[in-house]
This record gives C-alpha cells, structure tokens and sequence, in this order.
C-alpha cells in the first residue's frame, strides 16, 4: 500500500525512520535513502537529485499503514546506519530490508502465483509500484509540477515521458471533453 500510494523509491522507502513520518503534517520526510552492497553492507545515501529531497503527502489510507508498521517495531532492537536509526522495515533479524529484499519477494509471489494460475503475471518489480502511482495521478490530470515534486524528479520530462503513461481510455475521454 505505501508504495503504491506514495511513489516513494524501494530505497527510500527501505531508509524510513520513525522521525521521517509526520502524522501531525501528514507528511513523508524524504532526505536520505537506505542501500547496500556485498562490499560495504548498509549505507545511507541522499536522493539521487536535490528534488528528491522533499516531503511526500500521506492519504489516510497510507497513514493507517504507517501506524501499523510502527506498532508492529515497537520491541525491535534499534540498528544504527550512518548516524540514522528507527527503521521502521526491518527483516526477521531486526536488520533493515533493501531493495533486493523485495525485488526477491515481488518474484517469489510471481513465481507462486504463475504456477497456480492459467493467465500469468508479467515480471513485477517495487519499482513499477512507482511507475503505476505516476500513471494513475497523470491520468487523472494533475498538474505536472506537483506530480514532478512528488515524484521528486529534477526534469519534469522524466516525470512525463517515462512514468506517465497514457492509455486510450484517456485518450478518448480527453478527445470527448476537447471537442464535446
């Protein structure tokens, strides 16, 4: 739900801390980003571009779901990383999850799901997630600054030409209200 309803990238998502969630404001503080290597391990890192620093609205819905992970950490053993601490996604060992956390359970659930069902899914990753958000606000028309902003884009092309997709759906409703 989190992802789906924020557009927040898998590593920011992974580097939330319990500061980074104002429910007061209703607002994601977005300024760091959790990643790892075979090499280092964890380390945080700021958002690819300075727009990616920025404060994300939350729908109730995501606020719930917020709540609900909170309540759920509350024992867990707190894990330093660069100076933040407070994940609020942690895994069985109370260790942070990453991007290949779920890169790896989105392909299991597929796997799953392929051999149990005729019609099968397509390859389906956290960042489509991201992907399908962008699709679903451009679509129902907002304004393409505040969809930039969110998204946390410094070029408000690649907010329109690789996550806004349209569909002929929309396409004809916008033909219908142009010419109606």
């Amino acid at each position: 739900v989190i992802l789906l309803k924020t557009g927040l990238r898998i590593s920011e998502l992974c580097g939330l801390t319990r500061q980074d969630i104002d429910f007061e404001n209703g607002v994601i503080h977005v300024d760091h980003q959790l990643l790892s290597s075979k090499e280092t391990g964890y380390y945080i890192e700021t958002p690819k571009t300075k727009s990616g620093v920025r404060d994300v609205p939350m729908s109730e819905e995501v606020k719930q779901a917020f709540e609900r992970v909170m309540a759920n950490k509350a024992k867990a053993e707190p894990t330093e990383i660069d100076g933040y601490s407070g994940f609020l996604f942690l895994n069985g060992k109370g260790f942070p999850m990453t991007n290949a956390y779920y890169t790896s359970t989105f392909a299991n659930l597929r796997k799953k799901y392929n051999k149990s069902h005729e019609d099968s899914l397509p390859k389906i990753t956290p960042h489509i997630l991201r992907h399908t958000f962008c699709t679903r606000l451009a679509n129902r028309n907002m304004n393409p600054k505040s969809l930039q902003y969110i998204m946390g884009h410094a070029n408000i092309s690649i907010t329109l030409n690789l996550y806004a997709h349209a569909s002929i759906e929309n396409v004809k409703a916008e033909l219908r209200s142009m010419i109606a």
